[in-house]
């Protein structure tokens, strides 16, 4: 399909040790053979496939203008990413020695590389299906160590193999019902496929039980830190960070813009958005930070309303649970949760009781910690809460199996809606032909995570997404 050679800088841009300039196509190993150089500065007539050499990179018009020293590598078809000739060469990083190198292998003949077009390459050339090639952008952009668990084993393979062996039996019960319908003359006697949909219909329903959780620790989720001025928003982040990030003082106010900083909490990617305190205010630039405050609110997974556990509820704080209220109404998919700061404050018994009890009466479906952000007690605690409350409970870390991709889980949506309207026709005595449309709309929708039936415009969106040189 692609007959061209295309090139591109593969690693980070910005300062690092090393750099990585690599080509791909049926040119890549006359380009390399023009523009590497010995140390003594004279030309090799070959390269060994999968062997390093040393030497260095230069314009062949001007071969005594060497562009940087580097160490290079011919990759033999089939035995590369992309199953097609590769070269790499491996420079300092710097983006200065990287452009020139990438330029003078334009210069030579080949041609920018597209976005995600090395991963494509290799997806068309039958190294590595769909979903593996998904995997690839997984990994480079994985935050926690399940999230790379998780892609690695896509990239192994597991995804991919269970959907194989669950289409096997869509195509072993499709053969039967097309035997009925194309040999009626032979008397093929009917036979229910229902059983054989059943399996599948079980083995998809197992996968897309683990798909929230996954997704949860692919993408990560957005926790805002809510609560009135001076209750220990600030405090708890830097806290959880373990870091002092966010300004800390008596002065109520003192946040007045959001700050973020992502958290790894029991494996999830935790963006924490530490909001200004929401209360009535003259001051203009409070203000703003309030409002901001509002829209970390209304666009969080999660919300963690921090409460003064040494004090009564007062009017600001009841004010802010009804807003809380308002926003888990208008959206049933945010999660809440009470965080009760600064239980290392001397506090009497009567005054505890007084705020559990309305707490119990106002919120008694949200689930609560109490913690010092001051001295750090409890703070494993409401780790453990946080990530309990996103997984929804469940606790899949260490699974070898999820599914992480919302156009997988898509997929296996559609095939379950389709395997469901079959079995319906099934068991309702419908003719063969009604069930097989089902059945192979079912494994076209299955086809379509591992590539084995997908449109280019597909493949475009998805490749588009991924770095240039990957």
């Amino acid at each position: 399909m692609y007959n061209d050679t295309i090139t591109a800088i593969s690693t980070a841009l910005g300062e690092g040790a090393i750099g990585l300039v690599r080509l791909s196509g049926p040119n890549a190993y006359e380009i390399l053979q023009q523009v590497f150089f010995t140390i003594k500065g004279k030309t090799r007539k070959s390269f060994e496939s999968h062997r390093l050499y040393y030497g260095y990179i230069a314009d062949p018009a001007i071969p005594a203008d060497p562009l940087d020293e580097v160490m290079a590598v011919y990759l033999a078809s089939p035995r590369t990413y992309t199953r097609e000739p590769m070269a790499e060469i491996s420079c300092h990083g710097g983006s200065v020695p990287l452009e020139k190198i990438l330029n003078l292998t334009l210069r030579m003949g080949a041609r920018h590389a597209e976005p995600g077009e090395f991963t494509l390459r290799a997806f068309l050339n039958g190294r590595i299906d769909l979903a593996q090639a998904e995997a690839v952008q997984d990994i480079v952009r994985s935050k926690t160590g399940p999230a790379l668990e998780q892609a690695l084993g896509q990239l192994a393979g597991k995804l991919s193999q269970r959907i194989g062996v669950a289409r096997q039996k869509l195509l072993s019960a499709l053969a039967q019902l097309e035997a009925m319908i194309d040999f009626p003359e032979d008397d093929v006697p009917f036979a229910s496929v229902s059983p054989q949909l059943g399996e599948t219909l079980a083995e998809i329903d197992t996968l897309l039980a683990t798909a929230d959780a996954g997704q949860i620790y692919r993408q990560g989720i957005r926790a805002a830190i809510v609560g009135v001025p001076n209750v220990g928003k600030s405090s708890l982040l830097n806290a959880l960070l373990r870091n002092d990030r966010a300004i800390v003082t008596p002065v109520a106010g003192t946040t007045r813009d959001l700050i973020e900083e992502t958290l790894n909490v029991r494996g999830i990617p935790v963006v924490l958005v530490d909001t200004a305190g929401i209360t009535a205010t003259e001051d203009m630039v409070e203000r703003i930070g309030i409002e901001r405050s509002r829209q970390a609110i209304a666009s969080a997974d999660l919300l963690l309303l921090v409460l003064d556990s040494s004090r009564p509820l007062h009017s600001g704080d009841l004010e802010l649970i009804a807003a809380v209220q308002s926003e888990l109404a208008i959206r049933p998919t945010t999660k809440a949760m009470l965080v009760l700061n600064k239980t290392d404050l001397n506090q009497g018994e009567n005054e505890n009781y007084k705020l559990e009890s309305e707490l119990n009466q106002k919120l008694p479906e949200l689930p609560r910690v109490s913690i010092s952000a001051q001295t750090g007690d409890r703070l494993q605690e409401l780790e453990d809460a946080l990530a309990n409350l996103a997984l929804g409970g469940q606790n899949l870390a260490g699974r070898s199996l999820m599914i992480t991709n919302t156009r997988h889980r898509r997929a296996l949506e559609r095939a379950r809606e389709h395997l469901l309207s079959a079995i319906a026709s099934d068991e309702a005595g419908m003719v063969a032909d009604f069930i097989s449309i089902d059945l192979r709309l079912a494994m076209e929708a299955m086809g379509e995570i591992t590539g084995e039936s997908v449109q280019e415009s597909l493949l475009h969106e998805i490749f588009s997404t991924f770095c240039i040189g990957k």
